[in-house]
């Protein structure tokens, strides 16, 4: 009895299947992309010979591999750092490097907190085992600082907020001269002075 031979599938064109269903996935498929901090570095300067830095005018954020927060010497909650932030910016204690007083400033003006907000430097310090997240929550408690520092006064200036501003500047894309000009004045009265402190082994 003689037995019948089974039809071969030609798969000649797998192959060529395979690569399109390869390139029809790549071509749809979207990927996922981490965003980023969005924070520039500063381009590399000479620093002058002489630093006239008071201490004062330094508030220091460690963060230690517990994720703890240690603002002048005692731990806080993250929820407490934007107040702190504020009241050490604002201070308005002192002069600026003109000898001119901060006439826009509404703190207590002590004389133990910042002399002037374009003096006034907060400074980062984290511990290798720090969490990101931790690290991404204080800078944003930070942020949220300056930006409510800067509605206040854009508001008093101007009847509107910094945001407002800033949102009526990028519809614009960045052509209005006149929103350039009042977003850049609240930026040099509150300029953001964020320093990252080098990382703790």
């Amino acid at each position: 009895m003689s037995r019948k031979s089974s039809p071969e599938i030609n798969a000649g064109s797998m192959a060529d299947i395979a690569f399109l269903l390869l390139i029809f996935f790549l071509v749809t498929t979207t990927l996922s992309v981490d965003a980023g901090i969005a924070r520039k570095i500063p381009p590399k300067e000479k620093t002058p010979q002489n630093i006239d830095m008071n201490e004062r005018n330094v508030l220091e954020v460690n963060i230690n591999k517990k994720n703890e927060l240690f603002v002048d010497g005692k731990t806080i909650p993250l929820k407490d750092l934007k107040l702190i932030a504020i009241n050490f910016i604002d201070n308005g204690g002192g002069l600026d490097i003109n000898k001119q007083p901060c006439t826009w400033c509404n703190g207590l003006q002590i004389k133990t907190s910042s002399d002037h907000p374009t003096k006034a430097i907060i400074s980062i310090k984290t511990d290798r085992s720090t969490n990101y997240e931790t690290y991404i929550n204080t800078l944003d408690a930070l942020n949220a600082a300056y930006t409510h520092l800067r509605n206040k006064l854009a508001v008093k200036l101007y009847n509107r907020n910094y945001e407002s501003l800033l949102a009526d500047y990028k519809k614009t894309n960045n052509s209005d001269l006149t929103l350039q000009e009042k977003i850049k004045l609240i930026r040099e009265k509150y300029p953001l002075l964020v320093s990252d402190a080098e990382i703790n082994n």
